[in-house]
């Protein structure tokens, strides 16, 4: 791996830690303005408490060394949830700034797995 593509994977990997980080905190807390939001949506508030625990998991996940598998379910996870957040804002006809935190960790999502080390992706094993 280059050293290019090291500094841009830690890079992507430490902002999308920070944001799965910090938006499932509110979510474990029940913020009112994620609560108000979960309404808005149309989904139940017990919702937030899935989210919230299953992305600090996804964050231990993709930090932690080895556990390939377990990483690419992460970043599957994290792919999901923040494309069905975008979904749903445009379902509702939120208007553009709703779009932009979701967006932004997919493009995370997507860079950090990307140009993730080697020792970090799954070996494939041809038959």
């Amino acid at each position: 791996m280059t050293k290019r593509n090291k500094i841009i994977y830690w890079i992507a990997t430490i902002w999308l830690a920070l944001g799965m980080t910090s938006t499932g905190i509110v979510q474990l807390i029940h913020m009112k303005e994620e609560v108000d939001m979960m309404g808005k949506l149309g989904y139940p508030v017990y919702f937030l408490t899935i989210l919230g625990v299953w992305k600090l998991l996804g964050v231990i996940a993709i930090l932690v060394p080895k556990f390939p598998l377990v990483k690419e379910w992460a970043y599957a996870g994290f792919f999901f949830t923040m494309s069905g957040a975008v979904f749903s804002h445009a379902a509702i006809g939120d208007q553009a700034m709703e779009y932009f935190g979701p967006s932004l960790l997919i493009v995370l999502t997507i860079v950090s797995w990307y140009f993730r080390p080697s020792e970090r992706k799954l070996v494939s094993v041809n038959q």
